[in-house]
This record gives structure tokens, sequence and C-alpha cells, in this order.
């Protein structure tokens, strides 16, 4: 399967698969699991609700496969389907807490993190990385989100300005001003690769849980088309 990854497009990769040779939907898995990571942490889900996410985000892509009709990446399409669950999961949580909780702060303030590093030392690679995880938290969504496709996750200005639906003017004001906004000495120290680290071993749980879901949906689609025969 490694030496798929390498050699087959995200275009062929959904041919074969709508062709039936399902299998074939692990690679892109393996391929995105890393990149829907950090976007539905950015949203400050934790480790087991982003994969939940990454879940219904890989299934719903899987279920409206034969609908994707090549206007955008499949990257970007798949941007799309995640930001939109983790919107929906914010707004549902919103939702509650605005029903059962009296104190609630309003949306500006609840997005930000009050941080402290100036005075400490980091000697850690984990600890870097959580001290970077802070900073990007500690900015307001819009630039936070933006500051991740681009800087994280590689999205070129185009394709994050469709992934939000916001003019490709607008996507680059809002990372300047993301970047000013992190401190100087931890914008010198980031390194895309330590921040909301998706481990090999949580991709291959990833990929186990969203493949037996897929087959299952396939099973009882078969199911149904033969009780109707």
């Amino acid at each position: 399967m490694e030496s798929q990854l390498e050699r087959y497009a995200d275009l062929d990769i959904i041919d074969k698969i709508n062709e039936g040779e399902i299998k074939l939907f692990e690679i892109l898995i393996r391929r995105y699991d890393p990149f829907l990571y950090k976007i539905g942490r950015t949203y400050h889900y934790n480790h087991e609700d982003t994969e939940d996410l990454m879940q219904d985000a890989y299934v719903n892509a899987y279920c409206n496969l034969k609908k994707f009709e090549h206007r955008s990446s499949f990257k970007t399409w798949l941007t799309r389907i995640m930001l939109n669950l983790c919107y929906q999961k914010k707004h549902k949580l919103r939702t509650k807490n605005e029903v059962t909780t009296s104190d609630v702060q309003d949306e500006k303030s609840s997005d930000l993190f009050q941080i402290s590093i100036s005075n400490e030392k980091i000697t850690m690679n984990n600890e870097l990385g959580h001290v970077l995880e802070n900073a990007i938290h500690a900015i307001p969504e819009d630039y936070r989100i933006v500051f991740t496709l681009r800087e994280l996750n590689g999205l070129n200005v185009a394709e994050t300005s469709e992934a939000l639906n916001i003019s490709e003017s607008n996507v680059k004001v809002r990372l300047t001003r993301a970047k000013s906004m992190l401190q100087k000495e931890i914008k010198k120290m980031y390194s895309p690769q330590e921040i909301f680290e998706f481990n090999l071993i949580y991709c291959d749980v990833m990929v186990n849980r969203v493949m037996a879901k897929i087959y299952a949906l396939k099973n009882e689609g078969n199911k149904a088309e033969s009780g109707s025969n």
C-alpha cells in the first residue's frame, strides 16, 4: 500500500474506487490523516473528538465520491467537508452551552487562551509543540484557520480561498495578521511538522475505523438491493 501512496494521484485513486476497488480508499485516508487532524485541533477539539470528526469526514467523502466533479482538488473538497463538520459541531456545542450554562463568555473571548511563556525556556521538542499549539489557539478563529491551512497544511492561496469561501486577498490579509499575532520568539522556532502531530499508530486506527464503517455501509446497501429483487 505504501508504494501506491507514491504512485497514484488522488483522481486516479478515486476513479478506481468508483469502479469498485474500495480498498484503495485507505490510500486517501493515510494521505490526509495529518491534514484533517490539524484542522480539527485548530478548532480546539481534543484528540478523540477530532478523530470522530475525521471519521465522519472520510465516510461523508466516500458516500459522495461519485458526486465529486473534479472542479476543485480532492484535498480542497475534503477540507471543506471537514470544516463544515467542525463548524456544525461547534454550533451544536455553543447552542447547548447557551441553554445549560448561565455564565457563558462571549464568542470572541472564548476563542482566546491566555498564555505566558516569555519567562520559560523550551528545552524539549514536545514542549515546544505544546507552546506553539497554545500560541495558535490564542488568536481568533478566522485567522487561526487560515494560518493552519496555509502554513501547517500547505494549501496555496487559491485553495484556501476556495475552502473557506473568501477572497484570495482576504486570505493574504488574514495570514499576515495571524503571523503578527504570534509572538516573535515562537515564530522563529515554529516547525509545522511538530504542531498537532498525528502519529502513525493513530493513522492505523483511523484506517481501520473508516474502512470498517465503509464496508458496513456497503453490506447494508447490498442487502437492501437484494431484498428489493
